[in-house]
């Protein structure tokens, strides 16, 4: 948040983000304000259906498999994982939003499988 020149979001887009406190923060929600960021509501206790989260979970994965025994194999079983990430597999997650969008409307709000 110590950036301080103007972002060049197109008006279209709506950032989003959850309830986790450091992006509910003062300074978090100042940042926004002055760089005229519009920030989606978030709902407390909804489904997260940030297609990141799926991405996260595939590092977390890669880091339980291969077990690192110190910060630095941790640090690089990490930057492997992460650049192995295929645009595929981004275009994929997107691309799925609408089901677990109607999933969640379907369930009233409630999480799903996803």
């Amino acid at each position: 948040c110590q950036r301080t020149h103007q972002l060049d979001m197109p008006l279209k887009w709506v950032f989003q983000q959850d309830n986790d406190p450091k992006h509910t923060s003062k300074r978090a929600k100042s940042w926004f304000q002055t760089n005229k960021i519009n920030v989606m509501e978030w709902p407390a206790q909804s489904p997260d259906l940030n297609p990141i989260e799926n991405l996260w979970g595939d590092i977390k994965n890669a880091v339980s498999e291969a077990k690192p025994r110190n910060v630095n194999e941790l640090w690089n079983v990490v930057k492997e994982s992460w650049s192995g990430i295929t645009a595929e597999r981004c275009h994929k997650l997107v691309d799925s939003m609408p089901h677990k969008c109607e999933a969640v409307i379907k369930n009233c709000g409630h999480t799903t499988k996803y």
